[in-house]
């Protein structure tokens, strides 16, 4: 062994994180037209950019604080301080919501396909993870999912609008989930809301067993600060601020979201950006002949077949990143493309014009 040999080890971690599943983001190379991470695809505020260049080095020296922020937060979504808590992005909203709220024998209950990290961090709590699959329709299995509820049912887990199909639920189903299961948490995302316009947050104060997710990382364009929230019950809210780091939040992030949620303007400029973009590129499919699901977020699921790996090589030589979504269950053949300000609709546009020739495809019959 030379000296820069780790040692062999025989310890092991706990059997569920030995067999939970990984996700490995393809973020390699990322230098063309960002297509495939459902980012803002422009920029934040610009009030976020001059506030980030009035931070101090004495600033960089603080633990941040992230209940003054909080109570920002609660008063811009019309909520109190303590239903709100501030979380390290919707990812670790996620994990703290299994880490709270499920024991060993517990079930918590998703769709699929959805979102990956439900998987991940429900694995690293429980091995009774009950996926509710779609049909080839996609849509959210509602009668199904209503169905599976149990008395060890602990936690469940609904993305609206959600990810990578770009559907929603309807708040009536959404209403019968929760009083199904008093028992249980309903944790509503809504990551893609500004994108939709509806939402449960309203519906707080007279659900006890509801909690909704929110992010700053798509509409408001601070994906690489990392910054979340949840909002519910004060009882459960308080249960789950237990378990996070009281540092949780960098100081930078909890500086500029204040202004961030300030400038509604700049949220619903691009909000309005994508809604017009989705419907060029929705009419854009139809001319190619490229079947898709109908979305109410800032991308859409179209189904390529065969040819779905070729396409996403063939965009990248020309520019554009697109995300492979044929590993998720129920969607082999399709491919995940985001749309943002009007300027890149128009690139991916003719970008996928231009591979879908050169990799010879055509429409299924």
């Amino acid at each position: 062994m030379t000296d820069t040999q780790t040692p062999a080890t025989t310890i092991k971690p706990r059997k569920l994180v030995e067999f939970m599943p990984e996700y490995h983001p393809p973020l390699a190379a990322r230098t063309a037209l960002r297509l495939d991470f459902n980012e803002n695809t422009f920029a934040p505020s610009p009030r976020v950019i001059e506030r980030l260049l009035q931070s101090t080095s004495e600033g960089l020296t603080k633990y941040p604080e992230r209940e003054p922020v909080e109570r920002i937060a609660a008063a811009h979504f019309n909520l109190a301080p303590d239903q709100v808590l501030l979380t390290n992005g919707v990812d670790e909203a996620i994990h703290l919501l299994c880490a709270t709220f499920l024991e060993a024998d517990d079930e918590a209950l998703i769709r699929t396909p959805s979102f990956f990290m439900y998987d991940v961090s429900v694995q690293l709590m429980t091995q009774n993870l009950i996926r509710i699959q779609a049909d080839e329709t996609l849509q959210f299995p509602f009668e199904r999912f209503l169905q599976a509820i149990t008395p060890k049912t602990k936690l469940m887990m609904v993305a609206s609008p959600n990810n990578p199909t770009g559907g929603v639920v309807p708040r009536e189903h959404l209403l019968a989930i929760a009083a199904a299961a008093p028992h249980a948490v309903l944790f509503v995302d809504e990551a893609y809301y500004h994108f939709h316009g509806e939402s449960m947050l309203t519906d707080i104060a007279a659900i006890p067993n509801l909690i909704v997710g929110r992010t700053f990382s798509k509409a408001y364009g601070l994906a690489n600060l990392r910054i979340g929230m949840l909002a519910g019950n004060a009882d459960l809210i308080r249960y789950v601020r237990k378990v996070s780091s009281p540092y949780n939040i960098n100081g930078i992030a909890l500086d500029v979201l204040p202004v961030a949620l300030e400038d509604d303007t700049y949220v619903r400029w691009y909000a309005d950006q994508v809604a017009t973009g989705r419907d060029r590129m929705a009419a854009g499919l139809r001319e190619l002949g490229v079947e898709f699901f109908p979305s109410h977020a800032n991308f859409i699921l179209m189904k390529i077949g065969l040819k779905h790996r070729e396409l996403c090589e063939a965009m990248r030589i020309h520019g554009v990143l697109l995300r492979d979504r044929s590993s998720d269950p129920g969607c082999e053949g399709y491919v995940r493309i985001t749309i943002g300000i009007e300027d890149h609709v128009t690139r991916a546009l003719e970008a996928l014009k231009i591979s879908l020739n050169e990799i010879g495809w055509t429409p299924t019959k």
